[in-house]
């Protein structure tokens, strides 16, 4: 199924085309309130911006969002924009390492927390949050003196 329209963007890897909320094919942003998130909604709300998206549909994720192979009128991959601007990683789970040669350096590096949830290291999912939820100052944002 194709589906053709604007977009709204949700973050850096999430979009909707009319209803649906479309994740986008075979890679891992940053969530908003992760580091970059915010910056790689905005690039994808660029790369968006002013034109027609068509998203192939492939599949449905664990949490009912349609899956789609999604791209711009000039034929550009939005996945693989969006890594090539090192604001997204390839997810060889999902996209059987489509992605990973596009990949900037230290991308892994810079992008850590989805890295860490696609290897399934949730410890450091938790690790993170609790650093954001504890008072300014406190050992939970890493200012203990050791």
């Amino acid at each position: 199924m194709l589906l053709r329209g604007r977009v709204y963007v949700v973050d850096g890897d999430t979009i909707t085309i009319r209803r649906p909320q479309i994740r986008l094919f075979g890679i891992d942003a940053p969530e908003l309130n992760r580091p970059y998130g915010i910056k790689a909604k905005w690039a994808l709300v660029s790369l968006c911006k002013g034109h027609l998206v068509a998203a192939e549909i492939v599949a449905q994720d664990d949490y009912g969002r349609t899956v789609a192979k999604c791209f711009l009128p000039d034929g550009r991959d939005l996945s693989a924009e969006m890594v090539k601007l090192g604001l997204a990683i390839d997810w060889p789970k999902f996209s059987g390492g489509r992605y990973g040669a596009l990949e900037v350096p230290n991308a892994r590096r810079k992008l850590w927390l989805a890295d860490a949830r696609q290897k399934g290291r949730l410890h450091v999912w938790e690790r993170f949050e609790a650093n954001q939820r504890a008072p300014a100052g406190g050992q939970g944002q890493g200012n203990s003196r050791h």
